[in-house]
């Protein structure tokens, strides 16, 4: 299964938790009046809209380059997961804080608890399998990393964004819990306005940590620090007569990179050879690497790459790398 279709998986599946969720979590809420219920069905409604918006995002984003956008639509998903993390904020988060302090000011019974309680407990078994399905597939492509460094370094936004709003629904299932309970078992009113906010705060929270990652994609954030090292392996075993100065990525799509390679090639050489060693780094680079969709290469001495980057980045190449080698070296990863 390709990484892409994965993902596909991973959405569809929180979509269909969501639409049986959502429509569970109504139904109580106009049922017994919870405040901290119909927030909860908000934030379910929402999540439904999110999941189509990220589907929407993957399909766009797979359309192939034309000539007005020579290096694709990949970007587009990014954009759409910047709008989904607004979403969150501004509709999750913002009916529910809405609802509790309404509920607050005016406070209102819970009535017929046991619907509320059998509503929470059928939304936290549907919430959870979604999140077991997204929990998988974010374990599985982490690797090595921790989850909150693997969600920083992702360049796939449908995985970890229903990894956090799928996180976010069952906590909130359980404030809203709370909330019931001391609304009802222990005369407490005002809990469940209590619950509402709470859980307002948490959807703000996840939106925020969406939002910060999903504009970092957008605006071009460099691909993984391991895709670099490679490209610059293969031209390290093409031919001695050429060298690398470093090379740039810029992450598309979850599949798909930008690089721009600069090498400085011997002066003996040809330009019939130099055409031919660039093609064969061209074809190695793809055939280990089919996300790289675009690859520049650019001759240069390593002193005109080093003054390049030192324009690019107000920052010598040495201090940005730490080290002599730092010329010859790739931009990293994040």
């Amino acid at each position: 299964m390709s990484e892409r279709t994965s993902s596909k998986v991973v959405v569809y599946a929180a979509l269909a938790g969501n639409l049986l969720v959502a429509a569970t979590k109504a139904g109580a809420a106009a049922f017994t009046g919870s405040a901290a219920m119909l927030s909860e069905a908000v934030h379910s409604f929402v999540d439904c809209g999110n999941e189509l918006l990220l589907l929407y995002g993957l399909r766009r984003a797979n359309r192939t380059a034309d000539p007005l956008h020579p290096i694709g639509y990949g970007l587009e998903l990014y954009f759409w997961s910047f709008i989904v993390a607004l979403l969150v904020f501004a509709l999750g988060a913002g009916v529910s804080i809405y609802e509790g302090i309404v509920h607050l000011r005016q406070p209102v019974p819970v009535e017929h608890v046991m619907v509320n309680y059998a509503v929470l407990a059928l939304a936290f078994v549907f919430e959870g399998a979604s999140w077991i399905i997204s929990l998988r597939k974010f374990h599985k492509s982490k690797g090595s990393y921790g989850y909150y460094e693997a969600f920083r370094k992702s360049k796939d936004p449908a995985t970890f964004m229903v990894l956090f709003e799928d996180s976010a629904a069952l906590l909130g299932i359980l404030i809203a819990a709370a909330g019931t309970y001391a609304s009802t078992s222990l005369k407490l009113p005002l809990a469940d306005g209590v619950a509402s906010l709470l859980i307002g705060l948490v959807l703000a929270a996840t939106s925020m940590l969406l939002a910060r990652e999903s504009k970092s994609l957008l605006i071009g954030e460099r691909a993984n620090k391991a895709l670099s090292d490679s490209i610059l392996a293969v031209v390290a075993r093409t031919s001695s007569d050429l060298q690398a100065n470093g090379v740039l990525t810029v992450q598309l799509a979850p599949d798909q990179i930008m690089a721009a390679l600069s090498l400085e090639f011997a002066d003996h050489l040809r330009a019939p050879r130099i055409e031919q060693l660039v093609i064969d780094i061209e074809r190695q680079v793809r055939a280990a690497h089919p996300e790289v969709v675009s690859l520049f290469v650019k001759p240069q001495t390593p002193a005109a790459y080093r003054d390049t980057v030192r324009r690019r980045f107000e920052t010598p190449p040495d201090e940005q790398h730490g080290g002599k080698q730092a010329s010859v070296v790739s931009d990293g990863g994040a």
